[in-house]
């Protein structure tokens, strides 16, 4: 935890984890107390209540697929690629990149290193001002995204037909969708 978040993104306020006993252990436990810092947990047996989690993740899967092109055993030398492609992307939700919105300004390319591009020959001045305004940035991109989720829900909700069951009604029910494909596994082929 130290060596891979908190010297890399400082202290947080909340750490959100399952309840594996790397997490639930008393010393680790005591660590996070003595750093201020607040400790939630999502349910190891239901991954999807944690929403923003599962839509990276599936973004961050879809690339992974995309790049190995069927070869699975590879997968850990492109995660990094994949994840600094999802993280320098803006995002529909907030239409900002989630680089800017940790560091507050935006990634400098690799392309930009060699060949230096308007946007780094005025780095001095424009940092100065981006370091001012990443708070209206963040807060603009969290009222972006809060105002999606709320017409998505608006848009939801007017196709949801009400339905009231009383007990002992008969209702289908099919659970065959998440039955696992032999051999596919999270990176394989998609049908």
């Amino acid at each position: 935890m130290w060596r891979q978040v908190i010297t890399r993104f400082g202290i947080s306020e909340i750490v959100i984890s399952d309840n594996g006993t790397q997490f639930t252990d008393k010393k680790f436990t005591e660590f996070l107390t003595g750093l201020g810092i607040r400790q939630k947990f999502y349910s190891v047996e239901h991954p999807q209540t944690n929403g923003q989690v599962e839509s990276a993740n599936k973004i961050i899967l879809l690339g992974l697929k995309k790049r190995l092109d069927n070869k699975k055993v590879a997968w850990a030398d492109e995660l990094a690629s994949v994840l600094w492609s999802y993280r320098t992307t803006e995002q529909s939700s907030t239409k900002e990149t989630p680089f800017r919105l940790t560091y507050g300004l935006d990634a400098v390319i690799p392309v930009e290193v060699g060949e230096p591009s308007p946007r780094l020959l005025l780095k001095g001045v424009g940092e100065a001002v981006e370091k001012d305004l990443i708070d209206e940035a963040r807060e603009m991109a969290h009222l972006t995204e809060t105002a999606l989720k709320q017409r998505m829900a608006l848009r939801y909700n007017t196709k949801v037909l009400k339905r009231e069951f009383e007990p002992n009604d008969l209702v289908l029910r099919r659970n065959d969708i998440g039955l696992p494909t032999p051999g596919a596994g999270k990176l394989g082929r998609s049908l």
